[in-house]
């Protein structure tokens, strides 16, 4: 495996959350989830969560995966998305330095091996979690435009998918 691959390719790719069961976490022995908010939950613009998002976080609480949101947004935004839904956020994470991640595991008890990290860029949710020893899940962003800054980060997650695509690495469709 390349240092490229070993930091930028996710454990595993997905559609959607909705995909991600908890049966599935379950079995691979996850006790908790850290997941990103803009593009992963929710479109970026989205204030708060649709009905299927929070049955999403309900079917997880019950059964007994913890969660926590850590992104890169200010703490208006997540606190605005994550206060309705009872669960812990990280807002401002600097990702993909690990430090929110670190802090997440401990506020939710948990190991990095208990953990899965969900996002929808390379860049930095699949750098920060394979750069610190967690399980990442890859989804397709939820909205197809970004917010500017975010731009820069998809043209170079395009190439490096297409690099994993030519090397056979990866066997998902854009």
């Amino acid at each position: 495996m390349s240092i490229i691959s070993k930091y930028l390719l996710p454990s595993k790719y997905a559609k959607s959350i909705f995909e991600i069961t908890p049966e599935e976490l379950k079995g691979r022995g996850v006790k908790a989830i850290i997941t990103d908010l803009d593009n992963t939950l929710v479109g970026w613009d989205v204030k708060l969560a649709t009905d299927e998002v929070v049955q999403w976080f309900n079917d997880m609480s019950e059964a007994g995966i913890k969660i926590t949101i850590v992104s890169n947004n200010n703490q208006t935004r997540v606190s605005t998305f994550a206060t309705p839904l009872k669960v812990d956020y990280i807002f401002d994470a600097k990702k993909p330095m690990g430090h929110a991640f670190k802090k997440a595991c401990v506020k939710m008890g948990v190991t990095p091996s208990e953990t899965v990290v969900i996002g929808d860029q390379m860049m930095t949710d699949v750098l920060a979690a394979n750069s610190n020893g967690f399980y990442s899940i890859m989804v397709v962003p939820v909205k197809s435009n970004d917010e500017w800054k975010t731009k820069v980060n998809r043209m170079m997650e395009r190439k490096f998918l297409a690099y994993f695509k030519r090397k056979g690495m990866i066997n998902w469709e854009e």
